[in-house]
């Protein structure tokens, strides 16, 4: 019977250290990943806002007469002319 009850508590201590263990290197890693979190975050909220998504039907209007009159004057190849109206198109 002494002998049942020391391996019963053996088994009882290597059980507590391994969960003691367990746990701290569960804390450290959540620790870990919490930092990561905390630079992503800082590093999207230092990141410049995105451009406007869409610009205006004036602006549109505008840039598109620009491109004609740069066409006219000779100063952008057919080519040229459309890929222009294309980007401003969408």
């Amino acid at each position: 019977m002494p002998g049942l009850i020391r391996g019963v508590a053996r088994t009882a201590v290597i059980a507590g250290t391994a969960t003691t263990v367990s746990n701290r290197v569960s804390r450290r890693q959540a620790g870990k990943w919490a930092g990561q979190d905390a630079q992503q975050q800082q590093l999207q909220a230092d990141a410049p806002p995105p451009p406007p998504a869409t610009s205006s039907t004036d602006d549109k209007l505008a840039q598109l007469k620009e491109l004609g009159e740069l066409k006219a004057s000779g100063v952008l190849t057919d080519a040229e002319f459309e890929e222009q109206k294309a980007k401003i198109l969408g």
